[in-house]
């Protein structure tokens, strides 16, 4: 009888053997540190596909772990790459003041409605007129994107004039932001996008500038029941997803090759496309629980134009002293955004 078992045991040997050639079947594995929430559209609609599409691209020699959990804080995950501690990250650039000052370029206001337009246009001009200037030296860029739109929401009362802000705590994410905020009126509260139901729960902060996504998906809609909706948007945040130099130099340079073809602008416009879904979805989740959208007036977008001009001469000086012709790339950014606009 027991040799009746013989040739089950041969058949579950052999399948565990097929399964074992098949998790071994990757050349390199590479760690990637995921800091939002693995239902977040970063994750589920840009991390994961990309991660896909690398090991499909690389026909199965490069395959990338998504950490069920971050190796560090936000602010510290270029670092985290940099430094070996993962072997991919992403990251928000406005989260560390001061180091990506190049990068603020595409967080200035009123410069786009989709998120697929400026992110696209983005990789275009940084490539073109920002890379050699080497601030993301120490890591291999892989790609650049931006979320959507930021608009104004609130607990406190609908703002239809620039008036209407004096005085609300705001909570932000850093970069650009940091100073439109003080510059509306508002009392900025610098904190990560994870901490805002927190903030906003609390009584802490009074509204947020955030993407319609954003709103929803950390459970914001009740919270901020009074929205404006800023034509352009009134900033956005530039994002990246880097890989440790180290790393990188260990591939071949057909798999290099073969991730870039993934990457770059190819994963800027499908993280847009991914933003510009969920910005939709939100809009109408906050439509159906009978929040107050409104758009923002041609005299109030006049009036904040006016008062956040010296946003732009402010970034174009910066960029002058950094060598780069500030008014130039802001220029070439505009052209992009009108150009990808119109297809």
């Amino acid at each position: 009888m027991r040799l009746s078992f013989i040739p089950r045991l041969a058949a579950v040997a052999a399948a565990l053997m097929a399964m074992a050639g098949t998790a071994g079947a990757a050349d390199t594995m590479l760690r990637l540190s995921s800091w939002v929430p693995p239902t977040h559209l970063i994750v589920t609609d840009i991390v994961r596909p990309w991660a896909k599409a690398v090991s499909e691209a690389t026909e199965g020699r490069v395959e990338v772990q998504i950490l069920e959990s971050p190796l560090g804080s936000p602010p510290a995950h270029f670092d985290i790459a940099r430094d070996g501690l993962a072997d991919i990250t992403y990251g928000v650039h406005g989260y560390s003041p001061g180091r990506f000052v190049l990068t603020e370029a595409v967080e200035l206001p009123f410069l786009a409605d989709s998120a697929e337009v400026l992110s696209v246009a983005w990789w275009r001009v940084y490539q073109r007129m920002l890379a050699e200037k080497g601030e993301h030296r120490g890591v291999k860029l892989l790609s650049l994107w931006t979320h959507g739109p930021g608009h104004i929401f609130n607990s406190v009362r609908p703002v239809t004039r620039l008036a209407d802000l004096d005085g609300l705590k705001f909570r932000i994410g850093g970069g650009v932001v940091s100073r439109i905020a003080p510059a509306l009126g508002t009392v900025p509260l610098a904190a990560p996008s994870t901490k805002a139901y927190e903030l906003l729960s609390n009584g802490v902060a009074d509204g947020i500038f955030f993407p319609y996504e954003s709103v929803a998906f950390f459970n914001l809609i009740r919270l901020v029941p009074y929205g404006t909706a800023v034509p352009g948007g009134l900033y956005s945040s530039s994002f990246f997803l880097v890989m440790n130099q180290r790393s990188w130099n260990r591939l071949s340079e057909a798999d290099q090759q073969a991730i870039m073809r993934v990457s770059g602008e190819t994963l800027a416009r499908q993280a847009g496309i991914a933003w510009d879904t969920a910005d939709r979805r939100g809009l109408e989740a906050m439509r159906e629980a009978g929040n107050e959208i409104i758009t923002m007036s041609p005299e109030f977008l006049a009036a904040t134009k006016e008062r956040l001009a010296f946003i732009e001469s402010d970034w174009t000086a910066v960029a002058d002293r950094e060598g780069v012709d500030g008014k130039a790339v802001m220029s070439a950014l505009r052209d992009e955004i009108a150009a990808l606009s119109t297809h």
